[in-house]
């Protein structure tokens, strides 16, 4: 494969030889979901320790689109830049119709944000860049080759059993967090299903090195001459790496569509010649399911051990990037006596609320791509007829609605007259300020927010005073000439005013760490 493996050493734990303290967090999974647990569980104090099964990275590039979301999370993770300068920027989205593009779609039409909208990076760089942070934060015990074969969970804690290439020992925890992947494990242990649907229909995934001059857009066939009465997408990553989609059906043997002698002439078609290399091949089959619950006692999941999606729409490695930001901060309070179990259950009920959102969206895609004989085909098949005449029928197109962060239900105090884009539940926008960008500003703290006057003293919270300016102005304040907001350590919006009423702003305050 065109990417260097190169496996993490394997250090023997001290369990092995003598008992050891009760740990706050056990973290189970080092891939990019349990990595990033890790590093915004050591922001906000907490120690962890995370064990994997493995000692390398990712094998094949898997997930590869991070959205604006994510690499705002990243920044604060500390990784950003180097993803940003390894991974491919886009945010131009081309459709086709057979041979015919029906529309394209800007993801980022405006200025004044740091992050772009997407980048394209393999998920075994995302994976090395965390696995490289988190070893330079003493909070952080990383223990590869540490497999779980067991889980016991109390009313105040776990014990986990763990296999080693040295022999068996055990750990406590107050919590262990289930990063452990779709086909989690600790799920199995405690004998949880997932809820849901799975699709009758796979998908091929090839990632191929070739030199060629696509630019860095996501192109999207349905029905293309190349691979006839199905769907193709194509996107551009670093290395020379190009990630291509196909659909198969459901009569496909996954083993037998993985050789490289049914691939490759597949490919050939795609790319009009045969002077590439196949780097990666895997099956996936279309799903959207979900656990009922998240938290179960001291035992909480997260990412795919929690929820799946079909790929298209690039939301579950994001959706999982959104559990961790929700979770930190809360897991962070409750550990330091801070909050209690109500804020915990608001991890279940908000990122629940995300997961359902996520695996509306990716059915509708599923089905639009996928659509049963009779009147499902006649309908997509106008649809994209339309598409390429009209601008009403674009926004019926679904080829995967693409990632972005959902609005949760909120009670918070609310000013309907500021914008639509910032109301209590929504993640705060970016802008440029005199400091250098908002959302580095925000974050880890719960902060009031002052936009062009004085906030209230004696407020249980970091303040945060800034003057108006055109951005600021458009993102946050609408016909406003002031407002105050009250900003989560997830940078979620908890509540706004247009006057800053001490009272109802500690009010604010006190529901944020009650979950509410």
């Amino acid at each position: 494969m065109a990417y260097d493996y190169q496996p993490f050493d394997y250090v023997p734990p001290p369990g092995l030889t003598a008992p050891e303290a009760k740990k706050p967090v056990v973290i189970v999974g080092a891939g990019p979901i349990g990595l990033a647990m890790a590093i915004e569980l050591a922001e906000h104090g907490v120690a962890s320790v995370v064990l994997d099964d493995n000692n390398v990275v990712s094998v094949g590039s898997r997930a590869i689109c991070w959205s604006k979301r994510s690499l705002e999370i990243f920044d604060r993770l500390g990784i950003a830049e180097k993803a940003l300068d390894k991974g491919v920027t886009w945010q131009v989205g081309r459709t086709f119709h057979r041979d015919q593009e029906v529309f394209n779609f800007d993801l980022l039409p405006e200025a004044g944000h740091k992050m772009p909208a997407f980048i394209n990076l393999q998920q075994y760089y995302v994976e090395q860049f965390l696995v490289e942070r988190a070893q330079e934060i003493p909070l952080i015990d990383l223990r590869f080759k540490n497999r779980v074969v067991g889980v016991d969970p109390g009313a105040v804690g776990a014990i986990l059993d763990i296999e080693t290439p040295d022999g068996p020992y055990a750990l406590e925890a107050s919590y262990v967090l289930a990063c452990d992947g779709a086909r989690s494990p600790i799920r199995g242990m405690l004998g949880l299903e997932f809820e849901g649907e799975v699709f009758e229909e796979r998908f091929l995934i090839a990632d191929i090195e070739m030199d060629a001059d696509f630019p860095p857009e996501r192109h999207f066939w349905f029905e293309p001459e190349f691979h006839t009465g199905q769907s193709a997408l194509l996107h551009k990553q670093p290395d020379n790496i190009y990630r291509i989609d196909l659909q198969l059906g459901w009569d496909a043997n996954p083993e037998h569509e993985m050789q490289p002698e049914i691939v490759i002439p597949r490919i050939v078609k795609v790319v009009g010649h045969d002077d590439f290399r196949l780097d990666w091949v895997s099956v996936y089959t279309f799903q959207c399911r979900r656990l009922a619950e998240f938290v179960h006692g001291p035992v909480i999941f997260v990412g795919d051990s929690a929820h799946v999606v079909s790929p298209f729409g690039a939301r579950g490695g994001n959706g999982g990037l959104q559990d961790v930001d929700n979770l930190g901060w809360k897991l962070a309070a409750v550990l330091e006596g801070r909050a209690g179990d109500s804020l915990l259950a608001s991890y279940d009920r908000e990122r629940g609320f995300g997961a359902d959102e996520n695996i509306a969206n990716s059915a509708r895609a599923t089905k639009f791509m996928t659509p049963g004989d009779g009147v499902e085909r006649m309908f997509r098949d106008q649809v994209l007829h339309l598409a390429g005449q009209t601008a009403f029928a674009r926004g019926w197109v679904n080829s995967g609605r693409l990632s972005r962060p959902c609005t949760y239900p909120s009670k918070g105090p609310d000013a309907p007259s500021m914008p639509e884009g910032t109301c209590p539940g929504a993640v705060a926008p970016d802008a440029p300020i005199a400091e250098g960008w908002l959302l580095s500003e925000l974050g880890r703290d719960l902060v009031l927010l002052a936009i062009g006057a004085a906030p209230p003293d004696g407020l249980d919270c970091r303040l945060l005073n800034l003057p108006v300016t055109p951005e600021l102005q458009a993102r946050y304040l609408g016909e406003a000439k002031a407002g105050f907001y009250l900003i989560r350590p997830d940078q979620v919006i908890a509540a706004r005013w247009t006057e800053g009423d001490a009272t109802q702003i500690a009010d604010a305050i006190r529901a944020v760490w009650e979950g509410g």
